[in-house]
């Protein structure tokens, strides 16, 4: 009966349930990777609250850094992903520039 109630619990720190009903860190892919830096991305620019504190505190040369780097794999990487994988840099540059721009605009 423990473990029934250990398994409906969240799972702490962007773990996720694996095959055995453990917390565990997601599967490394190309996708997390890229999805791990838009959240860098939109941390820095007071888009999302800290997990610990709540406050939300902008650095844009952050931001635009995590915006760069994804940039640099976008170039990197050309030619080379799955169609899916393609989409979603292209989705997540295109909306985390328009943010970056709208918020270093104010």
């Amino acid at each position: 009966m423990g473990n029934q109630a250990e398994s409906n619990r969240p799972c702490p720190d962007g773990k996720v349930r694996g095959a055995d009903g453990k917390c565990v860190m997601p599967e490394v892919s190309f996708s997390t990777f890229i999805l791990s830096l838009n959240t860098s991305a939109l941390f820095h620019m007071g888009e999302l609250p800290h997990p610990e504190t709540g406050e939300k505190a902008v650095d844009l040369e952050l931001a635009r850094h995590s915006i760069d780097t994804l940039r640099m794999l976008q170039d990197k990487t050309r030619g080379n992903l799955e169609e899916d994988e393609k989409e979603l840099l292209d989705n997540i540059l295109y909306e985390l520039k328009l943010r970056y721009v709208k918020i270093a605009g104010d």
